[in-house]
């Protein structure tokens, strides 16, 4: 159950990434330019991206399911191996039509920035240690479940 919690986690984490962080880079980039940096949009754009670095390190921090890191980490590694292989093919994935919501192209011109910059490829590396830590994939032991032995005062151990 704790994996499975774990895996919607991660799911969350992802379209955080992708989606939220997306966003608030193409918000900051195209208003640093047009306004002034006390503008709405720029602390909107700022606070997005507060809220996304907490929730990635809740995840990387926190005791849940390495599932919830691995999810992540693999989408934006893979992402990024494609960029290098083929950048063509990489920045097809980015939705540009127009006929997708304003909200969605902004979010994918934001993402084009992160994966061309190598942001993805960072964060899908900070995500992936707390995979390699073997205490995140067994269960937190409860006090309640140890069986504490006790041993007569006559022997020896």
């Amino acid at each position: 159950m704790r994996h499975l919690a774990g895996l919607l986690i991660g799911l969350v984490v992802t379209a955080a990434v992708l989606a939220g962080g997306g966003w608030a880079v193409q918000q900051a980039a195209g208003s640093s330019v047009a306004t002034a940096p006390d503008s709405q949009t720029l602390w909107i754009a700022l606070g997005s991206m507060a809220a996304v670095g907490l929730v990635v390190g809740l995840v990387v921090a926190g005791r849940v399911s390495p599932l919830a890191t691995f999810l992540p980490s693999m989408l934006l590694l893979a992402w990024t191996v494609v960029y290098a292989l083929d950048v063509n093919r990489a920045l097809s994935f980015i939705p540009a039509e127009p006929s997708m919501h304003q909200l969605v192209r902004e979010a994918g011109a934001g993402a084009r920035t992160l994966l061309t910059t190598g942001v993805f490829a960072l964060l899908g590396v900070a995500l992936f240690i707390p995979v390699l830590m073997p205490s995140r994939w067994s269960r937190q032991d409860d006090d309640l479940d140890e069986e504490y032995e006790t041993t007569p005062e006559s022997s020896y151990y």
